[in-house]
Protein backbone atom coordinates (compact mmCIF):
# COMPACT_ATOMS: atom_id res chain seq x y z
CA UNK A 1 0.00 0.00 0.00
CA UNK A 2 1.40 3.25 -1.02
CA UNK A 3 1.05 5.94 2.19
CA UNK A 4 1.42 9.73 1.04
CA UNK A 5 3.24 11.98 3.02
CA UNK A 6 2.54 14.90 4.71
CA UNK A 7 2.08 18.26 3.00
CA UNK A 8 1.15 21.29 4.72
CA UNK A 9 -1.69 24.26 3.53
CA UNK A 10 -4.42 24.15 2.12
CA UNK A 11 -5.50 22.00 -0.99
CA UNK A 12 -2.59 19.68 0.02
CA UNK A 13 -2.64 16.22 1.13
CA UNK A 14 -2.08 16.23 5.10
CA UNK A 15 -2.57 12.63 5.70
CA UNK A 16 -3.35 9.05 4.41
CA UNK A 17 -5.55 8.46 1.63
CA UNK A 18 -7.35 9.93 -1.34
CA UNK A 19 -5.34 13.91 -2.78
CA UNK A 20 -8.01 16.16 -1.68
CA UNK A 21 -9.85 17.94 -4.80
CA UNK A 22 -8.69 21.18 -5.33
CA UNK A 23 -12.32 22.21 -7.23
CA UNK A 24 -13.75 21.71 -3.76
CA UNK A 25 -10.86 24.18 -2.02
CA UNK A 26 -11.80 26.33 -4.67
CA UNK A 27 -16.02 25.67 -4.36
CA UNK A 28 -15.36 26.70 -0.56
CA UNK A 29 -12.82 30.10 -1.50
CA UNK A 30 -15.21 31.63 -3.21
CA UNK A 31 -18.61 30.58 -1.04
CA UNK A 32 -16.67 32.13 1.92
CA UNK A 33 -15.67 35.39 -0.88
CA UNK A 34 -19.60 35.26 -1.47
CA UNK A 35 -21.09 34.81 2.42
CA UNK A 36 -18.67 37.38 3.43
CA UNK A 37 -19.99 39.97 1.52
CA UNK A 38 -23.66 39.61 1.96
CA UNK A 39 -23.17 38.75 5.80
CA UNK A 40 -20.01 40.38 7.37
CA UNK A 41 -17.35 38.57 8.66
CA UNK A 42 -19.05 38.86 12.45
CA UNK A 43 -22.17 37.11 10.77
CA UNK A 44 -20.51 34.80 8.82
CA UNK A 45 -20.84 30.67 9.34
CA UNK A 46 -18.61 28.00 8.09
CA UNK A 47 -21.82 25.72 8.02
CA UNK A 48 -23.50 28.55 5.74
CA UNK A 49 -20.04 28.74 3.55
CA UNK A 50 -20.11 24.48 3.42
CA UNK A 51 -23.46 24.62 2.67
CA UNK A 52 -22.96 26.82 -0.72
CA UNK A 53 -19.92 25.41 -1.83
CA UNK A 54 -21.83 22.25 -1.73
CA UNK A 55 -19.45 19.96 0.41
CA UNK A 56 -20.17 18.50 3.76
CA UNK A 57 -19.01 20.41 6.84
CA UNK A 58 -16.15 17.83 7.47
CA UNK A 59 -14.62 18.66 4.14
CA UNK A 60 -14.38 22.17 5.26
CA UNK A 61 -13.11 21.78 8.46
CA UNK A 62 -10.25 19.26 7.11
CA UNK A 63 -9.18 22.57 4.88
CA UNK A 64 -9.57 25.36 7.35
CA UNK A 65 -10.06 25.30 11.04
CA UNK A 66 -11.86 28.47 11.28
CA UNK A 67 -12.95 31.04 9.02
CA UNK A 68 -9.60 33.38 10.33
CA UNK A 69 -7.66 30.67 8.70
CA UNK A 70 -10.32 31.09 5.63
CA UNK A 71 -10.07 34.59 5.06
CA UNK A 72 -6.67 34.69 5.15
CA UNK A 73 -5.88 32.24 2.46
CA UNK A 74 -8.68 34.37 0.85
CA UNK A 75 -6.33 36.89 1.20
CA UNK A 76 -3.56 35.72 -0.04
CA UNK A 77 -4.94 34.55 -3.06
CA UNK A 78 -6.50 37.46 -4.33
CA UNK A 79 -3.56 39.93 -3.15
CA UNK A 80 -0.81 37.09 -4.69
CA UNK A 81 -0.99 38.38 -8.67
CA UNK A 82 -0.69 42.25 -7.20
CA UNK A 83 2.29 42.47 -5.59
CA UNK A 84 5.13 41.67 -8.13
CA UNK A 85 6.95 44.60 -9.60
CA UNK A 86 8.90 44.49 -13.15
CA UNK A 87 12.55 45.52 -13.01
CA UNK A 88 11.77 47.87 -15.64
CA UNK A 89 15.21 49.80 -15.41
CA UNK A 90 13.30 52.96 -15.00
CA UNK A 91 12.56 53.92 -10.97
CA UNK A 92 9.51 56.32 -11.45
CA UNK A 93 7.82 53.93 -13.88
CA UNK A 94 8.57 50.88 -11.21
CA UNK A 95 7.79 53.23 -8.02
CA UNK A 96 4.57 53.97 -9.65
CA UNK A 97 3.91 50.37 -10.40
CA UNK A 98 4.66 49.88 -6.25
CA UNK A 99 1.17 52.30 -6.12
CA UNK A 100 -0.89 51.30 -8.79
CA UNK A 101 -0.84 47.69 -8.30
CA UNK A 102 -2.56 47.44 -5.00
CA UNK A 103 -4.87 50.72 -6.17
CA UNK A 104 -5.84 48.21 -9.14
CA UNK A 105 -6.08 45.24 -6.84
CA UNK A 106 -8.85 47.51 -4.78
CA UNK A 107 -10.60 48.96 -7.36
CA UNK A 108 -10.86 46.64 -10.12
CA UNK A 109 -11.05 43.28 -8.65
CA UNK A 110 -12.51 41.15 -5.77
CA UNK A 111 -9.97 41.68 -3.28
CA UNK A 112 -11.29 45.30 -2.99
CA UNK A 113 -14.41 44.02 -1.58
CA UNK A 114 -12.57 41.50 0.67
CA UNK A 115 -10.29 44.07 2.03
CA UNK A 116 -12.62 46.02 2.88
CA UNK A 117 -15.05 43.69 4.52
CA UNK A 118 -11.45 42.51 6.65
CA UNK A 119 -10.17 45.49 7.68
CA UNK A 120 -11.85 45.74 11.36
CA UNK A 121 -10.36 42.40 11.51
CA UNK A 122 -7.28 42.93 10.75
CA UNK A 123 -7.01 45.80 12.99
CA UNK A 124 -8.43 44.01 16.25
CA UNK A 125 -7.99 40.15 15.51
CA UNK A 126 -4.57 39.19 15.79
CA UNK A 127 -5.91 35.75 14.21
CA UNK A 128 -6.07 37.11 11.18
CA UNK A 129 -4.20 40.56 11.19
CA UNK A 130 -0.86 38.89 12.17
CA UNK A 131 -0.65 36.54 9.05
CA UNK A 132 -2.19 39.65 7.19
CA UNK A 133 0.92 41.32 7.95
CA UNK A 134 3.65 38.84 7.72
CA UNK A 135 2.37 37.55 4.28
CA UNK A 136 0.42 39.70 2.39
CA UNK A 137 1.98 42.81 3.67
CA UNK A 138 5.42 41.08 4.09
CA UNK A 139 5.43 40.07 0.75
CA UNK A 140 4.35 43.69 -0.94
CA UNK A 141 7.34 45.13 1.45
CA UNK A 142 10.06 43.22 0.44
CA UNK A 143 8.86 43.41 -2.97
CA UNK A 144 9.08 47.35 -3.12
CA UNK A 145 12.25 47.26 -1.22
CA UNK A 146 13.43 45.49 -3.81
CA UNK A 147 12.78 48.14 -6.24
CA UNK A 148 14.16 50.71 -3.87
CA UNK A 149 17.34 49.09 -3.49
CA UNK A 150 17.35 48.95 -7.32
CA UNK A 151 17.09 52.73 -7.28
CA UNK A 152 19.61 53.70 -5.19
CA UNK A 153 21.92 51.20 -7.03
CA UNK A 154 21.14 53.53 -10.32
CA UNK A 155 21.52 56.48 -8.26
CA UNK A 156 17.99 57.64 -8.50
CA UNK A 157 17.36 57.63 -4.83
CA UNK A 158 19.58 59.15 -2.04
CA UNK A 159 22.09 56.24 -0.97
CA UNK A 160 20.26 56.52 3.42
CA UNK A 161 16.77 55.97 1.69
CA UNK A 162 15.23 53.16 3.53
CA UNK A 163 13.94 50.55 1.91
CA UNK A 164 11.65 49.07 4.71
CA UNK A 165 9.90 52.00 4.92
CA UNK A 166 9.42 53.01 1.44
CA UNK A 167 5.83 50.92 1.82
CA UNK A 168 4.23 52.89 4.49
CA UNK A 169 4.91 55.85 1.77
CA UNK A 170 3.48 54.69 -1.04
CA UNK A 171 0.99 51.85 -0.19
CA UNK A 172 -0.01 53.97 3.16
CA UNK A 173 -2.05 56.51 1.01
CA UNK A 174 -3.59 54.33 -0.87
CA UNK A 175 -5.02 52.72 2.30
CA UNK A 176 -5.63 55.49 4.19
CA UNK A 177 -8.20 56.26 1.16
CA UNK A 178 -9.83 53.18 1.65
CA UNK A 179 -10.29 53.03 4.83
CA UNK A 180 -11.59 56.61 5.45
CA UNK A 181 -13.05 58.02 1.70
CA UNK A 182 -11.40 59.24 -1.13
CA UNK A 183 -10.78 58.24 -5.25
CA UNK A 184 -8.33 56.35 -6.04
CA UNK A 185 -6.88 58.05 -8.97
CA UNK A 186 -4.17 57.44 -11.96
CA UNK A 187 -3.80 61.30 -10.69
CA UNK A 188 -3.30 60.25 -6.78
CA UNK A 189 -0.71 57.69 -7.94
CA UNK A 190 1.55 59.69 -9.95
CA UNK A 191 1.12 62.57 -7.18
CA UNK A 192 2.61 60.26 -4.73
CA UNK A 193 5.28 59.22 -6.75
CA UNK A 194 6.06 62.68 -7.11
CA UNK A 195 6.34 63.71 -3.57
CA UNK A 196 8.42 60.40 -2.50
CA UNK A 197 10.82 61.57 -5.77
CA UNK A 198 10.71 64.69 -4.13
CA UNK A 199 11.58 63.58 -0.73
CA UNK A 200 14.22 61.05 -1.35
CA UNK A 201 15.22 61.63 -5.10
CA UNK A 202 18.84 62.81 -6.30
CA UNK A 203 17.36 64.54 -9.14
CA UNK A 204 16.37 67.78 -7.27
CA UNK A 205 17.87 70.78 -8.89
CA UNK A 206 19.50 68.82 -12.04
CA UNK A 207 16.88 69.45 -14.48
CA UNK A 208 17.68 67.20 -17.26
CA UNK A 209 18.00 63.61 -14.35
CA UNK A 210 14.22 64.89 -13.39
CA UNK A 211 13.11 65.00 -16.60
CA UNK A 212 14.67 61.66 -17.08
CA UNK A 213 13.14 60.70 -13.87
CA UNK A 214 9.79 61.62 -14.84
CA UNK A 215 9.62 60.13 -18.03
CA UNK A 216 8.66 56.64 -16.80
CA UNK A 217 4.59 55.96 -17.52
CA UNK A 218 2.32 52.83 -16.12
CA UNK A 219 -1.55 52.03 -17.79
CA UNK A 220 -3.19 52.59 -13.83
CA UNK A 221 -6.32 51.25 -15.19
Amino acid sequence: MTTMGKLDGPGKQTGKGRPRNPAADSAILEAFRLELSERGFADLRLEHVAARAGVSKSTLYRRWASKEDLAEQLLEQLAGPHIAIKDTGDTRTELLAAVVNPMRAVTHTPFGPVIRALLSQIAINPKLGDPFRRDVVGARRTEIARVVRRAIARGDLLPETDPEKAIDFLVGPVYFRVMFGGELTPEFANDIVDAYLAGFGTASGDPEREAGMSSGTIAVW
